[in-house]
C-alpha cells in the first residue's frame, strides 16, 4: 500500500491533527501514534517534532514531498508542513510505517 493512500484513508476515516503548532502540542502531550512531516517543514519544527516525539516514543515518518504536496494527499487546499495521526480509521498506515 502506498503512503499517500494510507494518509489519505486516515484524514477521512480517522482522527488525524493538521498543522505544526497544533501537532507539537499534542506531542507535548504524548498524543498520537504517528508523526508525519514533510521534507520542506522549518527546521525549528522539524526539531521539535523529533525532539518531543523522542520523548513521547512516536514514530516519525518524514514524507518524500512538500508541504503542498502533504496538503493535497490529505484533500485539503493548504499546505500541511506536520500531521499526527492519533486514530488510523480504516487506514493500515501504522502497519506501513511499523
Amino acid at each position: 500500500m502506498d503512503v499517500d493512500r494510507g494518509i489519505r484513508i486516515a484524514v477521512d476515516t480517522g482522527n488525524v491533527t493538521l498543522g505544526s503548532d497544533k501537532s507539537i502540542q499534542e506531542l507535548k502531550l504524548g498524543k498520537g501514534k504517528l508523526v508525519i512531516i514533510a521534507d520542506n517543514s522549518p527546521e525549528d519544527i522539524k526539531e521539535d517534532v523529533m525532539y518531543y516525539s523522542k520523548l513521547s516514543d512516536i514514530t516519525v515518518y518524514e514524507y518524500n514531498g512538500t508541504s503542498v504536496e502533504l496538503g493535497s494527499v490529505c484533500g485539503k487546499p493548504f499546505s500541511v508542513a506536520t500531521l499526527i495521526i492519533k486514530d488510523p480509521g480504516d487506514s493500515n498506515i501504522l502497519e506501513v510505517m511499523g
